[in-house]
């Protein structure tokens, strides 16, 4: 399911405004479309003004400090695969690793502002920022073909090898303790990689950040209607800028400017087309969040859901948040993107929920056998 569509998901279908008409450049200004189809509150949005029009794109460099194709050869369980990811390495080797997985229809660099003020606040943790196979990976098939089953099963099984193929490319003596990070499809993404255990004890916690299973349940009814109506094609990366902030799909311009562009690819008539097709991804829509409340709550590790307004809660996550099972943050000002449109606030939440569940740094007191064995009076 498109991670755009979440937003919409309260959102009567008449009520949503026209595409945006292509048009060769941006117009000169930004209008507050009112009429936006938003689910959430405005308040706290940015609201560009007529002097903030679509600045350059923003290279991943400037967010990340490596960048990594990783081979995967084929074998008896999985295929062939080339994976797109981007790593800024722990600074120590004591030091965490955030593994961070998008949604549906986006990219590693929906997380760049964030990644950067992760690194601001905590700067010995390492981060990796993954992209899924149809996504900016590329899977091949026994009979060489494109591999795009996005069954979440593979999904999960395409993390855990991502991060593996990354200790090997670093040749790091053993893998950080990981912290998972995962945005809508990335949620279920990084909550099935928990539940299966497919980490082991080198998994600290994960945290999902705006996708629970009921709303995006009843979300998918809606979204064929929502890909019909947005752009198919924009006549540049600026225009596709423009109408991400002013549908507002995203809030916040500077995130724009960095993820945007990676959402597209450049036609043989030089229009910008969406790299990813959704339409045609609808057969796994319901695979990918059928009983992610169950196994979110039934994962090892620390759990930590971040959410853009607690109307998004199903019965079985408001059980398990007054029971205690899980952190819960809402960020009410926030769209769907919240990691975009508030990345120091996301960052601020994650630091501390790794800070308060690390026992790595913890300085326990000393044993009595070894105090009796140093001849002092306990």
């Amino acid at each position: 399911m498109s991670d755009l569509a979440k937003s919409f998901a309260k959102t009567k279908l008449s009520s949503m405004p026209p595409p945006e008409p292509l048009v060769e450049e941006p117009t000169d200004t930004y209008e507050d479309d009112s009429s936006s189809a938003s689910s959430m509150s405005s308040t706290g949005t940015v609201i560009p003004t007529n002097t903030q029009r679509p600045a350059p794109t923003i290279h991943w460099s400037d967010y990340f400090a490596q960048e990594f194709y990783l081979e995967r050869p084929a074998s008896s369980t999985s295929n062939h695969a080339k994976f797109h990811v981007y790593l800024t390495p722990p600074a120590t080797p004591k030091a965490n690793l955030l593994v961070l997985h998008h949604g549906a229809g986006s990219s590693a660099l929906s997380f760049a502002l964030f990644a950067k003020e992760i690194r601001k606040q905590m700067p010995d943790v390492g981060i990796l920022a993954v992209e899924a196979r149809d996504h900016g990976s590329v899977v091949w098939n026994a009979s060489g073909d494109v591999d795009n089953d996005l069954s979440i099963g593979l999904l999960a099984q395409d993390l855990v090898d991502m991060i593996q193929l990354t200790k090997s490319k670093m040749s790091w003596a053993d893998l950080p303790t990981v912290v998972l990070v995962g945005h809508s499809l990335g949620g279920a993404v990084v909550t099935h990689v928990a539940n299966a255990e497919q980490l082991g004890n080198k998994l600290l916690g994960y945290a999902v950040l705006d996708v629970v299973e009921g709303s995006a349940m009843e979300a998918l009814k809606h979204m064929q209607s929502y890909l019909a109506g947005r752009p198919r094609v924009f006549q540049s990366l600026p225009q596709a800028i423009e109408w991400h902030i002013r549908s507002r799909t995203l809030r916040n311009p500077q995130s724009a400017r960095a993820s945007v562009p990676s959402l597209l690819l450049e036609t043989p008539e030089g229009k910008w087309a969406w790299r990813t097709e959704l339409g045609s991804t609808e057969a796994y829509w319901e695979n990918w969040f059928n009983g992610l409340s169950a196994k979110f709550l039934g994962g090892k590790g620390a759990k930590l859901l971040i959410l853009a307004g607690t109307d998004r809660l199903d019965k079985e996550l408001m059980i398990g948040q007054m029971q205690g099972k899980f952190q819960l943050q809402v960020f009410p000002s926030a769209g769907h993107f919240l990691q975009e449109d508030l990345p120091e606030k996301t960052a601020e939440v994650v630091i501390e929920f790794v800070k308060r569940n690390d026992r790595s740094s913890l300085v326990l007191p000393p044993k009595v056998s070894d105090l009796l064995a140093q001849g002092r009076k306990v």
